[in-house]
Parts: C-alpha cells; structure tokens; sequence
C-alpha cells in the first residue's frame, strides 16, 4: 500500500508490504499506480476547463457530440443526456456496456467504436436527472464527448491540459515499459500493463504517489500550485431530489454529487469530505479531501489473498479527519445486503491494512 498526504504546504509519502509478492521491496514514491475510478476526476476536472473556455457547457446534450449517424437515446418522457448527467452518474446508463470478454486486459474495453455502436440500441434506465446509476461507460462516453469538441484523442487532451501543466510525467494512458517495470502488483496474475486509452475516461490512468502529491495541491489550492477551474467541488444533484441511488455510496452515504466527487458529510461543518472511490485489476484506490483546511489523503493498496476485515475507505476518511484536526464523519450503516460491485472493475478481497 501507498498514502500520500497533503496538509496545506506539508506532504507525506508512506509505503508498506511488497511492491510485488515475494520481492522483499517495498512500494516507493515512484511506483506505477493504476488509479481504476480515481480516473474520473481527471476526466471532469478537463470538463470544467473546457466549459470556462467556452468550448462545451455543461448543459450540452449529449447527442451533439456524437459520431455521425449515432442517435443518443432519450428518456421515456423525452429528456436528452447532457454532459452533466454523465458527470454526475444520473444519465440513466447501466454501470457497463456488458461483461468483459475473456482474456481482454483491463480497462481495454469497450472502446469507442463499440459503445457507440451499443448506446443507440439501449433504454434508459430513468429519465436523465432523476435518479443516480454508477456508470462507467457514461464517463467514457463523456471522455468521448470532450475529445470530439476539442478535435483531439482524449489522451492528448489529458496531457495538454492537465497533466503538462501540473508537471505530473510518470501520469498516463500510455505506460513505457520502464514505467511498466515499476507498476505494484497484488496477490494474483492481473494481466499485462498496457495501452488503457479505449476506457481512458473512466479508469485508465497510471500514476505514482510523486505525481499525486501534485494533484492533491493542485485540488486544494495550496499556495504556488496551479488553480483549478471554478467549481471543482461544486453539488449540482442532491440526493433527496433522486428517485434512486445505487453505486454511489462505497465510502458513506452521499449529501452531495459533483462532478465526479462525492460529498460525505454536513457541508455546514469543517467535517464534511469530496471523495472519489475507485477499484478493479488487483487494486482499491481512494482519494478524499477536506478542503476548508486544505487536506488531502490518496490511498492504494494491491489485493492480498484471502479477506481483509479493514473498512479501507472508511479508515481513510478517519485518517483525514486527524489530519485535518477536525471530527470525524459518523460511521458508515452497513447493511445485511450491500450493493454489490461489479466483478470486473473491482475487486472485494483487500488485505493491506492501515498501518499506523
């Protein structure tokens, strides 16, 4: 396991275990990370910037992105997916497009020509707006969206607008064989590190904890880090206003659905966190923020064999708590039947324990 932790202008690095079962190394600041679903920031993070250019609005319709000849299907009672639904997972879209085909890498599929080619054949789940799905093909759709605004692969657009500019260069769709060499393993064989740009959008990205330490500033606004775009943490869906929530609430119950971000917590108290969960091909990534005091906790531990009693996104949000010296949230209601997660990008046997 790696932590990153940012408190203002301070920043911790800490490892633990083996980068790789039986290596007798530990992890260090440069060890490749895939970040599964912590991905999706990156993605909305790029949606802001491009909406305060003027280049997409939030508000835009889907379907004004799409390729030639691809209809984007409309809610029963007409509604059209906009960019904002597919950000905030209310866009009525499954979780997938389908199960991954054998022997397929991860997070190599679907890519673009196939789920445009399922999204014209498929009924919404509920009206756009009305109800909250966890969806990773919306956020590819939504990567898809952006790159045809801007005329760019979404890869290009990441590194141009975001990662050039945080000086994040070990980020990437794209892993070197000497990057490769450096990634974590878990327990069991995850498949080959690869070329992740067909589901880039929604969990491709490779990273370290050097450049997460970047982006943890960069989110906090700590002084001398570059600004990110107005409305980073901004709640444009309140749960009450849903019909439904499903897949949302991994790390506690949500008061709040950004773009991307979660919010736990009262925003009226110095408690409330923005966190993002993210899971699959041997790892459980977390990254959670309290941004009234400017602290930042990154987490990723690699699968260990068997069980792990450890509740990893709730003893992150504890650590961030004493971090950022204020209350903790209340612990998470566990029920006698949890959402279940889907087996391809995620995994629920974590073993790597918080150390103190």
């Amino acid at each position: 396991m790696v932590l990153v932790a940012v408190r203002n202008q301070e920043v911790l690095i800490k490892a633990y275990g083996e980068a790789i079962p039986g290596s007798g190394h530990a992890p260090d600041a440069n060890s490749l990370i895939r970040l599964c679903s912590v991905t999706k920031v990156f993605t909305t993070d790029l949606l802001l910037r491009l909406a305060s250019e003027g280049k997409v609005a939030l508000t835009d319709p889907l379907q004004q992105y799409a390729p030639p000849g691809k209809v984007v299907p409309d809610g029963a009672d007409g509604t059209k997916i906009r960019l904002l639904d597919l950000a905030t997972h209310t866009a009525g879209l499954t979780r997938e497009v389908s199960s991954y085909p054998k022997k397929t890498p991860h997070f190599t599929f679907p890519n673009r020509a196939f789920r445009w080619d399922w999204l014209p054949t498929q009924t919404l789940t509920a009206p756009p707006g009305t109800a909250a799905t966890y969806s990773n093909v919306g956020f590819d759709l939504l990567g898809d969206a952006l790159a045809s605004a801007t005329h760019q692969s979404y890869a290009q657009l990441l590194h141009d607008r975001l990662l050039q500019p945080l000086n994040m260069w070990d980020t990437t769709l794209v892993p070197s064989a000497e990057q490769c060499s450096r990634l974590m393993q878990g327990a069991s064989d995850q498949g080959p590190c690869t070329d992740t740009q067909a589901s880039g959008p929604s969990g491709g990205i490779y990273s370290t904890p050097t450049d997460m330490v970047k982006l943890l500033q960069y989110l906090l606004r700590v002084p001398g880090a570059p600004t990110p775009p107005e409305g980073e943490f901004t709640i444009y869906v309140q749960p009450k206003q849903l019909k439904s929530i499903y897949g949302l609430n991994h790390a506690g119950d949500p008061t709040g659905i950004g773009l991307a971000w979660i919010q736990l917590g009262d925003p009226a108290t110095t408690s409330m966190v923005m966190e993002k969960t993210g899971g699959g091909a041997g790892f459980e990534t977390y990254i959670a923020l309290n941004p009234q005091t400017k602290t930042g906790v990154f987490l990723a531990a690699t699968d260990g064999k068997g069980e792990s009693t450890i509740k990893f996104f709730e003893e992150s949000n504890n650590l961030l708590a004493a971090l950022a010296g204020v209350a903790p949230l209340p612990a998470k209601v566990h029920h006698a039947r949890p959402v279940k997660q889907h087996p391809i990008r995620r995994r629920t046997n974590r073993k790597a324990p918080i150390q103190k």
